[in-house]
């Protein structure tokens, strides 16, 4: 299965428009690659960890195969086994079959092309999602789950689902995306209490699906040129909280609700856009690159 997966197409990757990006390519507006034509390494490793879960499930009743198929790591359970979510991650060796992922720097959208991809935005439902999701750095699902009963209006918080805990957590936002969302809420009317906020324009009243608000992001990237994804939102206001004075990181991971430390040290990083006038005087220019252009050309 992971011969065929390391060999196989993505049928997902499949282009209708002859004109489209192939998979692979790197966007020129935003820096970002496109998905390759295959399946990604994490991809195999978590149909894997499924495929482990399912065996280790039936054999804890009986019900399966004595030995699980999929080779474990036991370099990784020992490492892993009382490990505080406030510690450092121990380095282990990766148990057969699993895939070496390549570790990536999360992609934010930057300040002025953010207010390009708002600008792009053509209704308040639209805006009012958009904000929430950059305000208050929620994933996709939890967000399209938000009923009025999950808003607190004077706080300025809203409850969701956390994704793989199930529990029931706040999460602030700004004051901008409550104002935009109430003009919405005018608009339409109310929801059931019982119902998802963010409901569909066109057709039956239904809430908006995950593919639907993918179906957002996706024209206003017909629009610029870019290939952003829905999921940047949230590297986007991970960034944003991460790098601002004003927060901690431990406060930074309590509202984007990661389970260790580490991952919102990920964030930590200086944006081009956010560094001041370079260093370097033009005369005493020490880039690396110096030696092929001229310094004036290099720190321009």
């Amino acid at each position: 299965m992971v011969g065929w997966l390391r060999t196989a197409p993505n049928p997902q990757r499949r282009r209708r428009n002859s004109n489209a990006p192939q998979p692979g390519s790197v966007n020129p507006r935003t820096g970002k690659p496109y998905l390759k034509a295959g399946y990604a390494p994490s991809t195999i490793n978590h149909c894997l960890t499924v495929v482990s879960g399912f065996y280790a499930y039936h054999r804890h009743y009986n019900r399966g195969p004595l030995i699980n198929p999929v080779p474990e790591s036991e370099a990784q359970r020992r490492a892993l086994a009382h490990r505080a979510p406030d510690g450092e991650v121990p380095q282990f060796r990766r148990g057969r079959l699993r895939q070496r992922v390549p570790k990536t720097v999360p992609r934010s959208i930057p300040d002025g092309m953010w207010d390009e991809f708002f600008a792009a935005l053509t209704c308040d439902r639209d805006r009012a999602a958009v904000m929430l999701y950059v305000s208050s750095g929620s994933r996709a699902g939890e967000l399209l789950r938000v009923t009025p009963g999950d808003i607190d209006w004077a706080k300025q918080l809203i409850w969701v689902i956390t994704k793989g805990r199930d529990d029931r957590e706040a999460v602030p936002v700004s004051p901008q995306a409550l104002t935009i969302l109430a003009t919405y809420l005018d608009h339409i009317g109310l929801p059931a209490a019982d119902q998802p906020v963010l409901r569909t324009r066109r057709g039956p009243d239904r809430p908006l699906t995950y593919w639907a608000m993918r179906r957002v992001v996706q024209r206003v990237n017909d629009r610029l040129g870019t290939n952003w994804t829905l999921h940047d939102l949230r590297h986007t206001a991970a960034m944003r909280m991460a790098n601002d004075p004003n927060l901690t990181l431990a406060q930074v991971r309590v509202i984007l609700r990661h389970g260790d430390l580490a991952t919102t040290g990920r964030y930590l990083n200086a944006r081009v856009e956010d560094l001041g006038p370079c260093p370097w005087r033009v005369d005493t220019c020490s880039c690396r690159y110096a030696a092929s252009v001229r310094a004036a050309d290099c720190c321009s």
